[in-house]
């Protein structure tokens, strides 16, 4: 009888790695990196302010050499106008990281980016966390108590 080998934990972005690219591939993305480095590919600035939802492609024709998609963006809205004027700039950006001309136009839909933005927290003030882990009863681990003096602190301050 023929024992199975070992299973060895594999990197989650590997076992992923099939999922979305099947996503998406639906989508029109060839692979997921044009999403997951948008902003190394089109600077800082202009992803801030965008995120490419697909790109669409023409059907094909009878002749040999495939013809560019149509990238579309979401943008902010304030940010729309700019990133209409860096168009150039974008299509150029895109299809040097492809290394051949797979974009040829750009759409623009003004909605909310979907990812989050992160919100800087604020420190908690020290004095306020420890008079709060004061007034905690029976709590014998120091490192819990002082974890609930910094989270009553944070709680009282919003």
């Amino acid at each position: 009888m023929n024992k199975p080998g070992k299973s060895f934990p594999r990197p989650l972005a590997e076992v992923l790695h099939r999922t979305l690219t099947a996503a998406f591939a639906k989508q029109g993305f060839a692979s997921t990196e044009l999403v997951t480095r948008w902003p190394d590919i089109v600077g800082a600035e202009i992803a801030d302010h965008s995120e490419p939802e697909k790109i669409q492609w023409p059907r094909p024709s009878a002749s040999d050499a495939p013809e560019p998609g149509v990238l579309m963006l979401r943008v902010e809205g304030p940010a729309a106008i700019e990133i209409q004027h860096l168009s150039g700039v974008v299509l150029e950006r895109v299809n040097r990281f492809f290394g051949w001309r797979a974009v040829g136009a750009l759409r623009l839909r003004q909605a909310p980016l979907t990812r989050r933005k992160q919100t800087p927290q604020r420190p908690v003030d020290n004095d306020a966390a420890a008079r709060v882990a004061a007034h905690l009863g029976e709590i014998t681990d120091e490192k819990l108590r002082a974890a609930l003096g910094r989270l009553g602190a944070a709680v009282k301050e919003s």
